[in-house]
């Protein structure tokens, strides 16, 4: 009895490990080989800090409908010798109740070139797909980019969708308010 009982002890915990494997999340992609992936053939990737006035948050809020929770953002920037190949924003947020991490990547005119899915914590089935996410590419920040606007919904994975539609009207925002402190 004793010995049954010793078997069930050891064996439980490592069943449940498999079982809670099984459920977890993924990490798909690290963020250096997201950024190679970002800018392919770069010379230079560089992290940029943006440092946001309390206007320019709320600005940044009203314009995407994403909060604004620190008066930081940081983008990765590329170039190839002096030309500048565009930004990446990495984006962590809370989709249901388990977080995503996707990376954001403009052009140099702040237009959306794509948007990839670094990692994901919520079941498996609400992961947006890799052709819903190309609906982003070429898209900038307006009032329609947003579900049931310029992106279709996803069904079945509404809080997906809307989730990852706020990380990229927010890097998208963030993108034109840097782009802004450049010009003359």
């Amino acid at each position: 009895m004793r010995i049954r009982s010793l078997r069930i002890a050891l064996i439980l915990p490592l069943l449940l490990a498999g079982f809670l494997s099984l459920s977890e999340g993924k990490v798909y992609l690290p963020k250096d080989e997201a950024l190679q992936r970002a800018f392919p053939g770069a010379d230079e990737i560089a992290a940029v800090n943006l440092y946001l006035t309390e206007e320019e948050m709320k600005e940044v809020t009203r314009s995407s409908g994403a909060t604004v929770e620190s008066g930081i953002y940081t983008f990765y920037a590329g170039k190839k010798g002096d030309k500048p190949l565009g930004f990446a924003a990495i984006e962590a947020a809370t989709v249901r109740t388990l977080p995503e991490t996707v990376m954001v990547v403009l052009n140099p005119d702040g237009t959306v070139r794509f948007v990839e899915i670094l990692a994901f914590f919520e079941p498996e089935e609400y992961k947006p797909a890799r052709r819903w996410l190309d609906q982003f590419g070429g898209k900038t920040l307006s009032r329609e980019l947003r579900i049931g606007g310029e992106i279709q919904g996803i069904s079945g994975a509404t809080l997906s969708a809307q989730a990852l539609a706020r990380q990229v009207r927010k890097s998208a925002a963030m993108a034109r308010l840097l782009l802004s402190r450049s010009r003359p």
